[in-house]
């Protein structure tokens, strides 16, 4: 994978939704935090839809003019008055807008017309159930439907402003199609995340945007890391479990790491919430704050509102404490960029994750292949997250060597034997060490006067 721009290794990028007025009075809070923000992403450009479950999107791909009215205004403030990024949305479904309050194309109408969306056995175009909502995908094995996509693309997100943009789904292609190609359905569902991936990529190529605009994927195939630019974890739970909450994100960062996927990240805070009279799952502040000191050591620092904003769940911008943090960890990710832009050259120089398991680099330590939940950024820091609610210390193993804690400055290890050893780590100070003598160590501890 290549290095990512050097504009979104500088600062958080922040999720937002709810239309220009809510975002600027989001914008306006900001300015009493003192922190650098990369981007401002507003993956509800294109409108919301309300559904039993959730807050969704309109996919049909061009601005809603009644949800963001004075959309260059805002665009200007974000750019040059915040000095950031504009990040939008896309995925590769349609869906019929007949009903939606107000649009200039429906994009499904007119790639049906064309024969651009994916058929079944009878010719018919094939719709797929999306959560009270019907829609279709386009036909990525027609060059013709690549283009036309691919001129949305140029047309609605890039002429809106957008640097960069989610390039959502793509995982999800269905064995009962036929494509337009009359490729073995068995293997097009996987080259589907590929020819996705490939479709963004030429369009920032072919933009002569290369090491300016960004795309991240969550799907992907053999081939996905060297043709995105970035992956995501896709839309983990806001809860603290093993099987797909905030643990998930560090298994998911290691695994991956190890696969090839060497720039990868998760949305600070989860993404998947419920509220009902059985189940109810909502994000709280503590969980909040243990993802922002997770994510400020990972590749890419990025909030999410999640799937319900206003279902009560805790946002980044809650309340004093949840904004003082994220703006800490945020200072944090920034002190870090020279860091991870070495990191990156690494990456697409050898392979190796940004994010990755220690025994990349103690191979021959036994005891580092027991660890879970543990992980270095690069080869000078080690990092245990807390990942469990009402934790405030922490067990972590050292490899062989000096080890110094971040907060305390004080040195822990053996230099001829790895060893265990406990550590408080209150909200807000996570366990994070970094080699003894470590250049960025010693940086990043100077710099931490706030």
């Amino acid at each position: 994978m290549e290095p990512l721009p050097d504009w979104i290794n500088q600062g958080a990028v922040i999720g937002l939704q709810g239309g220009t007025e809510k975002v600027n009075g989001y914008l306006d809070q900001f300015e009493n935090y003192d922190f650098p923000i990369a981007g401002i992403w507003l993956q509800d450009w294109v409108g919301q839809r309300k559904t039993l479950t959730a807050t969704r999107l309109w996919w049909n791909w061009e601005l809603d003019k009644e949800h963001y009215p004075d959309w260059n205004d805002l665009v200007s403030r974000i750019k040059d008055d915040l000095g950031a990024k504009l990040l939008t949305y896309i995925n590769p479904f349609i869906t019929d807008v007949s009903k939606k309050d107000s649009f200039e194309r429906n994009m499904f109408v007119e790639a049906k017309t064309l024969g651009y969306l994916l058929k079944d056995h009878l010719g018919q175009t094939l719709l797929m159930a999306s959560g009270e909502f019907d829609a279709a995908l386009i036909d990525l094995s027609n060059p013709d439907a690549v283009s036309w996509m691919k001129e949305i693309i140029v047309q609605n997100i890039i002429g809106s402003g957008a640097d960069g943009w989610m390039a959502d789904f793509s995982e999800a292609t269905p064995y009962e199609a036929v494509t337009f190609s009359k490729e073995s359905i068995s293997t097009f569902h996987n080259r589907y995340v590929e020819l996705w991936a490939k479709l963004n990529r030429e369009v920032i190529e072919d933009n002569k945007l290369k090491g300016k605009a960004i795309f991240f994927n969550r799907a992907g195939f053999t081939k996905s890391p060297g043709i995105s630019t970035l992956f995501w974890l896709g839309d983990q739970t806001v809860s603290w479990d093993e099987h797909d909450g905030m643990k998930t994100a560090v298994t998911g960062l290691l695994s991956s790491g190890l696969s090839g996927f060497s720039l990868n990240h998760s949305d600070i805070g989860g993404y998947l919430s419920a509220n009902y009279p059985i189940i109810n799952v909502e994000r709280t502040k503590e969980l909040l704050l243990r993802w922002i000191e997770l994510n400020a050591f990972t590749a890419v620092f990025r909030s999410h509102e999640g799937n319900n904003p206003a279902s009560g769940g805790v946002q980044i911008y809650t309340d004093d404490e949840t904004l003082s943090s994220f703006a800490k960890f945020a200072k944090i990710y920034s002190l870090l960029a020279d860091y991870r832009g070495e990191l990156m050259d690494e990456a697409n120089e050898l392979g190796l994750p940004v994010v990755r398991h220690p025994m990349i680099h103690y191979e021959n330590d036994p005891e580092v292949f027991k660890l879970e939940y543990q992980f270095m950024l690069g080869e000078d820091f080690m990092i245990a997250p807390v990942l469990d609610k009402e934790t405030s210390e922490i067990e972590l193993y050292l490899p062989a060597g000096l080890w110094e804690h971040l907060w305390s400055e004080e040195v822990y290890g053996d230099e001829n034997s790895g060893t265990y050893v406990k550590v408080e780590a209150p909200v807000g100070k996570p366990a994070v060490f970094f080699k003894k003598g470590s250049k960025h160590g010693e940086d990043l501890k100077k710099s931490l006067s706030f």
